[in-house]
């Protein structure tokens, strides 16, 4: 799972471990997961104290693997590569980094597509509602395997920073820092009308078959790849698409037609044909469900700062100006909630042209602020023996 070989900047090449649990996870949503195998990667050392875990969240369509390369492929490099390593700003020669594939998932953790050792068959429509409370429970059992008490930091991106979020609710005493990064408390009401139109195209796709499609050896590719369009557009801002490729035309001509013409069009279906061959249908409706749910404030009567006054990390809240999905504003609703309960704080609004997406480029300024915030995050002065 550690590194077996190293260049500069780079944890170099990994490799995927699974963890299995055979007690059962009762989910939110009152179903219950009797077994389940959790995939993980992990890069550095866990020093003599344990003081020194980090935890990364992934948001919708990434995984466990977080930085460096795999010996088979050595360009699948991991997702949050640029920010992960040795003298990166989460630093792998003083932090152990832990990336986990969530439940539900479909990249090497119980989903879906897994066998239900109840009908020796795929899990399929029957795999249950998952939540973000759900994966945070999960990967507490992961850490309590790791024998990671309590972590340094746990960070993370979008769906990944709710999840950061909900781990300071849940499980306040196991973390010391919290990096919330382009988040939202919950989602509005577009957002959730996004995922709806997204869930709607893999639904209605025929090769759907009420989601039991691994029985008639299809996949409703067309189903995803319009779900995957519609989602890349909400991640990108106007300007970076106006940037990247403006009304360029592939022939330089209009062909008057219904075929790909314009750049951006090429673009957006790239990017839906690739997902739709490796992305799980069954997940992708299962974590968008997540993000709808999310919502700590619900049990309190609406009141965030009631559902964050047990929480005693110090948190680094970013957000970015172009970021259209979960804008700025929202970010400063956390800080708010964060501010009027007294908790230790920090906000950092980038002006970043790159939209919901920011939160995955190397921007200087950005990986500057997440250096300056852990400085002495692998130092635990309240660790106990």
């Amino acid at each position: 799972m550690n590194a077996l070989a190293k260049v500069p900047g780079s944890v170099g090449v990994v490799a995927p471990g699974d963890m299995q649990f055979d007690d059962p996870l009762l989910l939110k949503s009152g179903a219950v997961i009797p077994s389940y195998s959790l995939r993980y990667e992990t890069y550095g050392t866990l020093n003599a104290d344990r003081s020194n875990a980090v935890l990364v969240c992934h948001a919708l369509n990434a995984s466990h693997h977080v930085a460096g390369t795999y010996a088979h492929d050595p360009k699948d490099v991991g997702w949050w590569d640029n920010l992960i390593g040795p003298g990166k700003p989460i630093d792998t020669d003083r932090f152990f980094v832990v990336g986990v594939n969530n439940l539900g998932g479909c990249h090497g953790s119980t989903g879906p597509a897994t066998i239900n050792p109840a009908t020796g068959r795929p899990w399929g429509a029957d795999f249950p509602v998952v939540t973000v409370d759900d994966w945070v429970a999960a990967q507490a059992r992961l850490a309590d395997r790791l024998g990671i008490r309590r972590f340094a930091a746990v960070v993370g991106g979008s769906l990944g920073a709710m999840q950061a979020l909900q781990w300071t609710i849940a499980f306040p005493d196991r973390v010391r820092h919290a990096l919330v990064i382009a988040a939202a408390p919950k989602l509005s009401a577009q957002n959730i009308a996004f995922n709806e139109v997204a869930r709607q195209a893999i639904t209605t796709d025929p090769d759907f078959h009420g989601g039991d499609y691994y029985a008639h050896g299809v996949v409703p590719r067309r189903g995803l790849r319009l779900a995957r369009m519609l989602g890349h557009i909400t991640y990108l801002s106007d300007d970076a698409m106006a940037e990247k490729f403006g009304r360029a035309l592939r022939q330089g001509e209009f062909k008057f037609g219904f075929d790909v013409e314009f750049e951006i069009e090429s673009y957006l279906r790239y990017q839906g044909d690739k997902f739709s061959t490796y992305f799980d249908a069954n997940t992708y409706l299962r974590i968008t469900k997540a993000l709808d749910y999310f919502d700590p404030a619900l049990a309190c009567g609406g009141r965030l700062a009631e559902a964050l006054k047990g929480a005693v990390a110090r948190f680094l809240v970013v957000s970015f100006t172009s970021d259209w999905r979960f804008s700025p504003a929202r970010s400063r609703e956390i800080v708010k909630a964060l501010l009027d309960t007294g908790k230790d704080v920090s906000y950092a609004e980038i002006d970043a042209p790159h939209g919901h997406d920011a939160f995955l480029m190397d921007d200087p300024r950005y990986h500057g602020l997440i250096r300056a915030f852990l400085a002495d995050a692998d130092t635990d002065r309240s660790a106990q023996p």
